[in-house]
């Protein structure tokens, strides 16, 4: 079965996060608690500090990493909009063309047309085919698209 692209990103991430809690911080709590006192003591409160980080950082990635796992590629749809997809709209009100890819809260950039799947924009894509018409409700107001193009996430991959 196929894996996801962020899988392999998050691994990564979090083989780095492993070894700067085995080998770094241990080194670095041990120089700071060489400086003596370790109630005031702001260098080892900032190791300890760093090392509460790490660890729930360690903790989300693997809790995420499971998760993400745990989809499988086949259960996304081919013939519609869905996480991973690629979709090409025009705004029915100025004509303007947009493209977004339906990606999970990790790869979020809106700069780059990269949105959630859970944000109001996302959610509105989902399962929508080519030629569908998309109404958007934003904070801003409203807008209204036309579905021009989809590639799904097995066309991507």
């Amino acid at each position: 079965m196929a894996e996801l692209p962020i899988i392999e990103e998050l691994k990564a991430e979090l083989k780095k996060v492993e070894r700067e809690l085995r080998v770094d911080c241990p080194l670095e709590l041990r120089t700071a608690a060489a400086h003596g006192d370790l109630s005031e003591n702001a260098e080892y409160d900032a190791a300890k500090q760093r090392q509460s980080f790490l660890q729930a950082r360690a903790g989300h990635l693997s809790s995420r990493i499971t998760m993400l796992s745990s989809i499988n590629i086949d259960d996304i749809p081919r013939d519609r909009a869905g996480f991973g997809s690629k979709i090409k709209l025009i705004d029915l009100n100025t004509d303007a063309e947009v493209e977004y890819e339906l990606v999970t809260p990790e790869e979020v950039d809106p700069r780059n047309g990269k949105i959630s799947v859970s944000s109001p924009i996302g959610a509105a894509l989902l399962n929508k085919t080519e030629g569908d018409e998309v109404i958007i409700k934003l904070p801003t107001g409203t807008k209204e698209y036309e579905v021009t193009g989809i590639k799904t996430l097995h066309e991507l991959l």
